[in-house]
């Protein structure tokens, strides 16, 4: 029995998931829209960043969000922000498959990661995520763009935004391309903490 497809992110008040460049990675507003990850224990783990760490709701979200994950499909400019930022041991520990035009070879990383690279779109990424996963899920990981497409293409169960408290102001939104007329959302859960507000949505075709 296949499992579910959806995404969790981060977002600031704003809208935005990320900063316009991927230079701009690791500066002060991706630091404070990420802040209520950096501090939880299982997230110091998975990027052996060391011991310690906060334990709690937010550290338990993050834990099972990983734990449900079989696979993952990302975008190209993802994946090429990644490469050059993840430690050797990428923290996915299952296949991702990448949507590009590059044809490349599988990446093999230590600790179970390996990277495929699939030159016919969404659906066939998402064909493959399906049956590396079994019956876990499969996570669509980013960026925006292909998070949209799976959404408009009516290929996502379910969500979940992590609002954090910080405007951005400019960046790439989530939501951006998003074809309203045809997505529809139902409010499950809301989740409050000292850093963030995690809301979970199920996702409808009109």
């Amino acid at each position: 029995m296949s499992g579910m497809v959806f995404f969790s992110v981060s977002m600031s008040l704003d809208g935005f998931i990320a900063p316009e460049s991927s230079e701009e990675l690791m500066g002060k507003q991706w630091m404070e829209l990420q802040q209520w990850v950096f501090r939880q224990r299982h997230f110091r783990e998975n990027l052996q960043l060391g011991t310690g760490g906060e334990e709690g709701r937010d550290n338990d979200i993050l834990r099972e969000t990983f734990e449900r994950t079989g696979a993952s499909v990302m975008g190209k400019r993802m994946f090429d922000a990644g490469e050059t930022m993840w430690p050797d041991e990428a923290p996915f520990h299952t296949p991702v498959f990448v949507v590009t035009h590059e044809e490349r070879e599988p990446w093999r990383r230590p600790g179970g990661t390996t990277f495929h690279f699939v030159n016919d779109g969404i659906e066939a990424a998402l064909d493959q995520a399906r049956t590396a996963a079994g019956s876990r899920d499969v996570r669509i990981a980013g960026g925006a763009e292909t998070i949209v497409e799976h959404l408009n293409a009516g290929l996502v169960d379910e969500f979940t935004v992590s609002l954090s408290p910080v405007l951005f102001g400019s960046g790439i939104r989530l939501f951006e391309g998003i074809d309203a007329s045809r997505v529809a959302l139902a409010q499950v859960a809301a989740e409050a903490s000292p850093k963030t507000t995690h809301l979970k949505y199920v996702v409808h075709l009109r």
